[in-house]
């Protein structure tokens, strides 16, 4: 069995032309390990979410799941990777307009080919939609969608877990309970869960805090809200 940690960057660049956007980044996440990042805006914290996930590149440095480089693997290749390991919760929700509740929650198993009507009813339960799963996106509060959104990115189990300020759009009150459903599930799933986030209620509830800056990430304040 691999001793590997589920996510490792060594020494990770990406660069704007001659200006980087953050350098020497070295991070590692073990299986149930909350961990948020912070920083000023514009710094590059979504574009580093990106290249967790495949979906950006990057200019130096490598990004390694369970030993797995990503650096070298084609953007099939890494769509393939994605769809069976990642869940992300992005900022905008990303829902399928045309697709009801129960549909866009079910995408990854279709994609999967394993169908399972019984985990997608687990999973809007969940997130407190139950009996919501006929509806229409645009029939969904914000805070509704993003439930959506967080069903979606679990309902296949994935090993890393991805979420770019899910709680940025929500009032206080669904904030935390948004919080308590990716911690509940990252540790439930012994999953990793890398978040970047503004909040700091958000990134006190993490294992470990870290500032994204351009030369790199250091550890930040970690107090409990």
């Amino acid at each position: 069995m691999s001793t590997a940690p589920l996510l490792q960057l060594r020494g990770l660049a990406r660069r704007y032309g001659a200006q980087a956007v953050f350098e020497n980044v070295d991070l590692q996440v073990q299986r149930g390990e909350f961990v948020a990042i912070v920083g000023d805006s514009g710094v590059g914290k979504s574009t580093l979410l990106n290249c967790l996930a495949g979906l950006d590149h990057w200019d130096a440095g490598q990004v390694l799941h369970q030993g797995l480089d990503l650096g070298p693997l084609d953007d099939t290749q890494r769509a393939l990777w994605r769809r069976a390991h990642v869940g992300f919760v992005f900022q905008a929700f990303h829902v399928l307009p045309h697709l009801d509740v129960a549909q866009n929650v079910a995408l990854p198993l279709m994609l999967l080919g394993r169908p399972d009507p019984q985990r997608v009813q687990q999973m809007l339960d969940a997130v407190g939609l139950h009996g919501l799963g006929g509806r229409l996106p645009q029939q969904l509060s914000g805070g509704q969608l993003q439930r959506v959104a967080i069903a979606r990115a679990l309902v296949h189990r994935p090993a890393l877990l991805l979420a770019d300020e899910p709680t940025g759009n929500l009032d206080p009150g669904t904030a935390a309970q948004v919080m308590d459903l990716l911690v509940a599930q990252t540790r439930e799933h012994r999953a990793g869960l890398v978040l970047v986030t503004h909040s700091d209620a958000a990134a006190a509830r993490a294992d470990r805090s870290l500032r994204l800056t351009a030369q790199g990430m250091r550890a930040a304040a970690h107090t409990q809200p």
